[in-house]
């Protein structure tokens, strides 16, 4: 199982978290459409996660996790398993499990330091800045967490702007 430190706030301009991004010397890593798939999960989450990047669909991505829902940077433990039948693969798991529901969002993705900033437009619930940050034998949840720490200052994202559920969950308000 892999692990990150994530932060959802909501961002009012897109352009000047960009723009902030680029200050930083973030890396423009991606520009993707995506569609994700929650379905019926006993345990944490599950979803399926297809993308296009320049109109061409990358494989899919069948990501179970557990996250707490709290508004702050949180761990989050993972497992992704990619393949390239992503329609049918979805199908699949709709006929045995059930849709819990769909999420679509544009995503611009940067890097910097070991953290994935995210930049998106979510239907339906608005934009968004993500961090993850990733955790592994050179950066440990507390070095994650400071990483993060460091990017809401840069970002100017204060407690009341941080999402504490998933996507799935605010939508289904």
């Amino acid at each position: 199982m892999s692990r990150n430190i994530e932060l959802q706030a909501r961002c009012a301009d897109l352009d000047a978290a960009a723009r902030t991004a680029l200050e930083l010397h973030a890396v423009l890593h991606s520009v993707e459409r995506q569609h994700d798939t929650y379905f019926q999960a006993s345990r944490g989450r599950l979803k399926l996660r297809r993308r296009w990047v320049a109109g061409r669909e990358l494989p899919a991505e069948l990501i179970g996790y557990q996250r707490a829902d709290a508004p702050q940077a949180r761990g989050s433990d993972y497992s992704l398993v990619t393949s390239d039948h992503g329609e049918s693969l979805r199908a699949m798991l709709a006929d045995a499990l059930g849709i819990a529901i769909e999420v679509d969002k544009q995503r611009i993705v940067y890097l910097h330091d070991g953290v994935r900033i995210h930049l998106e437009a979510v239907k339906g619930l608005g934009t968004f800045v993500e961090f993850e940050a990733i955790v592994d034998a050179q950066c440990d949840d507390t070095a994650a967490h400071a990483k993060l720490d460091r990017l809401c200052a840069a970002f100017g994202i204060t407690g009341a702007q941080i999402a504490s559920e998933s996507y799935a969950d605010l939508q289904h308000r």
